[in-house]
């Protein structure tokens, strides 16, 4: 098995960046949705009530800072186009604790249980993307572990997919007999919830090592 891809969305909710190389830290890929939206009484706001973020495109600049579009995210005219959809006094808030993730730091998804889906990935908005796996075979590795060079990361479970797997990634074209599918077809569930035990660096074409059981139990020990 290896990395075929790997993405980040450095602001949530918003389309993200694909991506060659990038670090691990305890929090998942660094600079993953460090940014999100925050109506007018702080509550989050994502495109499962608002489409339209997904075509904004998060981004990190040559310098790390956080780009929308190209933009600053803090600008005057990204900060327009926020309220533009989301409504009177929303904005971008950025905020770098672990509450930013609506379930685990990390979502990673594989070729087979794509290819099983059968639409744009792009609709799962995973974190990596694992090719040379077999059918639903992700379905067995909750409570085994990923290793990727020096990155060690441990299985949780399969994530219950919501209303965004709906929406076409490019034309923002709404299908809900594809959130229907994924529940009729996979009980609702697909890609894996992931946590990081220990961090490093990954890239595209790394190969990637299931570990099981004891073997994983004790790669995570030697971590703490």
């Amino acid at each position: 098995m290896k990395v075929t891809e790997i993405w980040r969305y450095p602001v949530k909710t918003l389309a993200g960046e694909k991506l060659q190389r990038v670090g691990m830290g305890s929090l998942g890929i660094e600079g993953d949705r460090v940014v999100h939206v925050e109506d007018a009484r702080g509550r989050v706001i994502t495109s499962r009530s608002h489409p339209r973020f997904l075509g904004h495109k998060g981004s990190l600049g040559a310098d790390g800072a956080i780009m929308v579009d190209g933009r600053p995210w803090d600008s005057p005219e990204i900060a327009a186009e926020v309220v533009d959809i989301a409504g009177p006094r929303a904005k971008l808030v950025r905020y770098d604790g672990a509450e930013r993730f609506d379930v685990l730091p990390l979502l990673v998804a594989t070729d087979g249980a794509i290819a099983a889906f059968g639409h744009d990935h792009r609709r799962l908005r995973p974190n990596i993307v694992i090719g040379g796996v077999e059918g639903l075979t992700e379905g067995e590795w909750p409570g085994a572990c990923l290793r990727i060079g020096k990155v060690l990361i441990g299985v949780q479970d399969l994530r219950l997919r919501c209303i965004m797997t709906s929406y076409d990634p490019d034309t923002l074209v709404q299908d809900k007999e594809i959130t229907r599918d994924i529940y009729r077809r996979f009980d609702g569930k697909l890609a894996l919830n992931c946590f990081v035990i220990e961090g490093g660096e990954i890239a595209v074409g790394d190969e990637v090592q299931l570990v099981r059981g004891r073997a994983c139990a004790e790669s995570a020990a030697v971590t703490e």
